[in-house]
């Protein structure tokens, strides 16, 4: 089955429902996305069993390859081979067998985002190499060539981005050892170095320039902006806030949604869609307290509880990207530093370490999963900060 096929399916899914198999026959289903899945234990270890699956868009097909990997599989035992491992097992088909088994469990963006990864960048290299066959010597090369030569202009990929498909190609492979048995290399060590970039800070000085000109030129933008800057909400989450999210009782933002766009499912020119979905961990659902003076604010332009924070509209919405435009046309226009809206979140936390919160409760605010990811990706003490720590060594140089 081709990664176009498989996007195709995804769109079944996605319109029907979840994938569910009807049985028909000895361990055959028929699934959703139009083919017929066979299943067969290839082994038990420690009392557990590994199974192996075949597909085909024919009942009579898959029955034939069932047939055929359990046949190999009894050969093999009678021979006495401690491994039962089929003659095959090209990458492309160990890839296709973890997006099918796996993709009823993932949000559609992650899947459009593996099945790009699989598309464009792993299945060009390793689609007709057996997954048992490839080493870490090939892992490394391809981690050489991504960096030099990657992506549609040949100039090479980010650090980050290579990344990405490493990891993508390791799940494959520890799905690969787990589920069949293969003895697999092992991706430890492989990745791509990154360097940390700077984040984008605004100053103390800065961010009273933005608070002030806000405040004076009040609009729904503007709200946006505040609510960034004084809660550390993301700007997938702030585009899908509801007025009905926002507890004036509680004094509280409850974050439940977050909008992004994705590539159009089963759309092979790229074209994209806006979907709001649920944030990207269990721990970004949470609930953010919202300050006293910024509450007062809110009270101005509260709508029916139906509609957008940033449109006061049921049906219209302002999506991420052109968030980004207008907050980056807002920085030109007072002359400030170029930023991106993400640093309204870099400038929130690191002037709560400043007032001194305790890193748990900034990470609950912020949605981390521990607080080493508040410390070590969002927490950036300031110069005047470090100065004014630094000023409380001077009691030891005071002489007597």
């Amino acid at each position: 089955m081709t990664v176009d096929n498989f996007i195709l399916a995804v769109k079944i899914r996605v319109m029907k429902g979840c994938v569910t198999m009807p049985k028909k026959g000895e361990n055959i289903y028929k699934r959703k996305d139009g083919r017929w899945e066979g299943r067969y234990i290839r082994e038990y270890q420690n009392g557990k069993a590994k199974y192996g699956y075949v597909f085909a868009y024919s009942y009579k097909e898959v029955k034939r390859k069932l047939n055929d990997a359990k046949s190999s599989l009894s050969s093999e035992k009678s021979q006495s081979f401690e491994k039962t491992e089929p003659t095959i097992c090209l990458f492309s088909e160990i890839a296709d067998e973890w997006l099918c088994v796996n993709q009823p469990q993932w949000k559609i963006s992650s899947i459009v985002k593996y099945t790009n990864i699989l598309k464009n960048y792993l299945l060009p290299e390793f689609q007709s190499r057996n997954i048992t066959d490839i080493s870490r010597d090939d892992v490394l090369g391809y981690i050489s060539k991504l960096l030099m030569k990657g992506g549609i202009k040949k100039q090479g990929l980010a650090p980050k981005t290579v990344n990405s498909i490493l990891s993508v190609m390791k799940n494959i492979f520890e799905y690969a050892a787990d589920n069949k048995g293969y003895a697999l290399i092992s991706f430890k060590g492989l990745s791509a170095k990154t360097v940390q970039k700077p984040m984008r800070i605004l100053s103390n000085s800065e961010q009273t320039i933005l608070t002030e000109y806000l405040m004076d030129s009040p609009t729904t933008t503007g709200i946006g902006i505040m609510l960034s800057l004084y809660t550390g909400i993301r700007v997938g989450e702030l585009c899908a806030l509801k007025w009905e999210d926002i507890s004036f009782e509680e004094k509280c933002i409850h974050i439940r949604k977050t909008m992004q766009r994705i590539q159009v499912v089963g759309n092979l020119d790229y074209k994209t869609e806006i979907i709001i979905t649920s944030p990207k961990s269990e721990c970004s659902i949470r609930d953010i307290p919202i300050p006293d003076k910024l509450i007062q604010i809110l009270l101005q332009y509260r709508r029916d509880k139906d509609t957008y924070v940033l449109t006061g509209s049921k049906n219209n919405y302002v999506e991420p990207r052109t968030m980004q435009n207008r907050f980056q046309s807002l920085i030109k226009k007072l002359n400030l530093a170029p930023a991106n809206f993400h640093a309204l979140r870099h400038t929130f936390a690191t002037r709560c370490i400043e007032l001194g919160f305790d890193i748990k409760s900034l990470s609950e605010i912020l949605g981390h999963a521990s607080v080493n990811i508040t410390l070590n990706r969002y927490v950036h003490p300031s110069m005047e900060l470090k100065q004014r720590n630094m000023n409380k060594l001077s009691d030891l140089l005071a002489v007597k």
